[in-house]
């Protein structure tokens, strides 16, 4: 009996030290619907301090419209995105290291729903919104990352200029 109860606590604790690391490593890992903060790109921006908006075309041939967009530091963008294409695109800004990294996810589930404040997903004919505020002088990237829509050209650029 002393060895059955000896057996069972050692069980037991060693499936709750499992437990513990495993849950410890998904919280460092982040979750893909949200918790990222800050990025290189800037941050959430709130729409009652929107200073421009700014309209775009998800279209056929696999091309954002416009694909060059210039902002100052500072500003905070309304990118109204419209899907006038037959098929489901994205609009997913970060660096371009964020976005490869994310398009090999993407590869993997392509039918992946975003949760994030600097992507959104559209399905034929329909329209969403991304704010965002820009707080850095740089060059940032935002593409389609469903499968082959990135490798077609459906990329474009953010140029913040310093003021």
């Amino acid at each position: 009996m002393k060895f059955a109860k000896l057996l069972l606590s050692k069980s037991s604790t060693l499936v709750s030290i499992a437990l513990l690391a495993a849950s410890s490593a998904a919280l460092a890992s982040g979750s893909h619907a949200g918790g990222h903060g800050d990025s290189p790109t800037g941050k959430p921006g709130v729409a009652s301090k929107v200073n421009r908006t700014i309209e775009m075309d998800m279209m056929n041939g696999m091309r954002f419209k416009p694909s060059e967009i210039r902002v100052k530091k500072g500003e905070t963008i309304r990118f109204v995105l419209k899907n006038t294409d037959g098929v489901k695109h994205e609009f997913s800004l970060g660096t371009e290291k964020e976005l490869l990294e994310h398009y090999e996810v993407m590869k993997k589930f392509p039918d992946m729903e975003h949760d994030e404040p600097n992507k959104i997903s559209l399905a034929p004919g329909k329209q969403g919104e991304v704010i965002w505020q820009f707080t850095k002088a740089d060059t940032i990237n935002f593409a389609c990352l469903h499968p082959g829509h990135f490798e077609a050209g459906m990329k474009g650029r953010v140029i913040v200029a310093a003021k």
